[in-house]
């Protein structure tokens, strides 16, 4: 990451991972930190936060945002087994906070409006005290989620090694 912005919050939650103090977070990947939502509506919400602190896609260097986005998808397939959602929906708005990061909202036959997109439920029903993460699922889930990245990580490399080879 190039540097910490003052007054963004993806920015302050890296900076707590790096100090150590983000319970949430699972994994440093290559362009990103992936980390459990704070809200846990959406059983599984998972965000991917880029270590650029960059606006829009376009605006990173090629390497860095084929890089991005792989891993991206990686982190969505992860969710995916871990949480076996019917359908996983990915967002990268930056409306409120302009640092690129990634919103992989698993969705469940059990969701209200399951149709529409996730913001169009009421916040306060969404991200309130009894939605909030708490320790008994991080213990549960952020080792599996972990698990299950690595485990894709290493079976893309193996794949790649093959087929660069034939």
């Amino acid at each position: 990451m190039k540097q910490i912005h003052t007054n963004c919050l993806i920015c302050d939650r890296i900076k707590q991972i790096k100090q150590d103090i983000n319970l949430c977070f699972v994994l440093e990947l290559q362009s990103g930190f992936v980390v459990m939502g704070d809200h846990q509506f959406y059983k599984g919400y998972t965000l991917f936060l880029c270590k650029e602190h960059t606006s829009e896609l376009h605006l990173l260097n090629k390497k860095v945002r084929k890089q991005f986005l792989w891993e991206m998808s990686l982190v969505g397939e992860a969710v995916i087994n871990t949480f076996q959602p019917l359908k996983l929906n990915y967002e990268l708005l930056g409306n409120k906070d302009s640092h690129m990061h990634w919103h992989l909202f698993p969705r469940h036959h059990k969701d209200p409006d399951p149709n529409r997109p996730i913001w169009s439920y009421p916040k306060e029903k969404r991200c309130n005290d009894k939605t909030k993460i708490n320790n008994k699922f991080i213990n549960k889930y952020k080792p599996v989620l972990k698990t299950e990245i690595q485990k894709l990580i290493n079976f893309h490399k193996q794949k790649n090694r093959v087929s660069i080879e034939n």
